[in-house]
């Protein structure tokens, strides 16, 4: 059973949320604010966090860098604020989807439960024989890169990058195709497949993001620009770390 971690300061719409996760099968929490949030998800991991960006004390955005600094654990925000410039952040800071409130429990759900299906990794069944054991997909490796879909792992020279469930499916699409230039708007289509409307600028957001855990495991080379055109995969390769 999935846990979901509630975090908001409204009573109320904790309420609310926990009611909708828990009938969909889910088991939810809840915290009432930043710190109390940081420590169940320290002491108890949860495998998804729905997370208030406009809380006192500590805000939203703030729980997200913190729990970045070790976890890659799924990250929905919550925000009465709807202005791109918000919806951006929120992502560039490595959220995986954004709802603004007044929001629909049963949207948000099925928001929740696209998420972690994407998290979670396809898992290809074999057809139902005696003795059959399941199949999985294959890795994908392109130089020192390696991508692990049944396992949502993605690790450089055998390092983890953390990437988020939105950049390991952008990865995922240029790695399947490494010699494909792909525009913004595929690459929108493979990262949000519920079709959540989202800008160019989100897009670029999360290539500075995926590119950045890339330098930081000793690869300056994973994502080329081809400019006017869109971005390709680069040669993945490895040299010392900073």
């Amino acid at each position: 059973m999935h846990r979901i971690l509630v975090v908001d300061d409204d009573p109320h719409i904790r309420d609310v949320l926990c009611f909708a996760l828990e009938k969909a099968g889910m088991a939810a929490e809840w915290a009432g604010n930043g710190v109390d949030a940081l420590d169940l998800a320290t002491r108890n991991p949860p495998s998804l966090v729905v997370l208030d960006v406009g809380m006192p004390e500590m805000d939203g955005l703030e729980v997200c860098r913190r729990l970045r600094r070790a976890s890659d654990v799924p990250i929905l925000f919550l925000s009465a604020r709807d202005e791109e410039i918000d919806r951006v952040l929120g992502l560039e800071m490595g959220g995986d989807d954004y709802v603004t409130k007044p929001f629909s429990p049963r949207e948000l759900v099925a928001r929740v439960n696209v998420i972690l299906r994407r998290a979670r990794g396809a898992t290809v069944v074999a057809t139902p024989q005696e003795d059959a054991p399941p199949l999985t997909p294959c890795p994908i490796v392109r130089g020192a890169l390696m991508l692990d879909s049944a396992g949502h792992r993605a690790t450089m020279a055998g390092r983890e990058l953390g990437l988020t469930a939105r950049e390991f499916m952008i990865v995922k699409t240029l790695a399947g195709r490494p010699a494909v230039v792909f525009s913004r708007n595929q690459l929108m289509d493979a990262a949000y497949p519920d079709n959540i409307h989202v800008s160019d600028r989100t897009i670029d957001s999360h290539v500075r993001n995926i590119r950045a855990k890339f330098q930081a495991a000793g690869c300056e080379d994973a994502v080329e620009t081809v400019h006017g055109v869109g971005f390709r995969l680069g040669p993945c390769t490895t040299g010392t770390a900073p």
